[in-house]
């Protein structure tokens, strides 16, 4: 039977190692990189794992999601109080191990997550999803978390790559309009 419950300090040993899995998995993507040396868990990640879990801190919540009981997935959410006073609820992990995905696992976990966030009154509940991670992205939005921010970002560590000039790009895109056959100055193909 699917599920999820809340953490406990026994699972530290197995939400490191879905932690570590979910890490390599998203490494890889775009986005990923940069994510994964700063908003993932930095190795060694057992010590901040097994705190998490713990449940001694009260501004952090933790849940497993499981089949059988046998532990499957993981979410890690923190409280963090707004300039003005009030808290809002930050879903910094959220993994279920691929053989595991599409029945109810995450769901079951972020339902819990969501409880815990209205339970302490959080104004809302934040969460990240990579650029171009299509169901992450879908996965969060059945639960009504929609974009409220776009976090831009350009490698300073990669050879630099040509920066349009925005004068260029607006004349370069007028020229193309006059090639098109029937086209007007307002954009329109009539």
């Amino acid at each position: 039977m699917e599920g999820a419950r809340a953490a406990s300090a026994a699972d530290a040993v197995v939400v490191a190692a879905l932690a570590r899995q979910g890490i390599a998995e998203l490494s890889p993507n775009r986005g990923g990189s940069l994510w994964s040396r700063r908003e993932a868990h930095a190795e060694p990640l057992d010590g901040a794992i097994a705190a998490a879990v713990s449940g001694a801190d009260p501004d952090v919540r933790a849940v497993v999601g499981t089949v059988d009981d046998t532990i499957v997935g993981y979410g890690i959410m923190h409280v963090e109080q707004l300039h003005d006073g009030r808290p809002l609820a930050v879903v910094t992990d959220l993994y279920v191990d691929p053989g595991a995905r599409a029945i109810g696992i995450g769901e079951a976990m972020m339902d819990l997550l969501i409880a815990d966030a209205r339970a302490v009154g959080a104004v809302g509940i934040d969460a990240i999803a990579l650029p171009g991670d299509r169901h992450t992205k879908n996965f969060f939005e059945t639960f009504g978390l929609t974009a409220r921010a776009i976090l831009v970002h350009r490698s300073l560590e990669e050879p630099a790559a040509a920066v349009p000039d925005p004068d260029r790009v607006v004349a370069e895109a007028a020229l193309a309009q006059a090639a098109v056959p029937g086209a007007d100055p307002g954009g329109e193909v009539g």
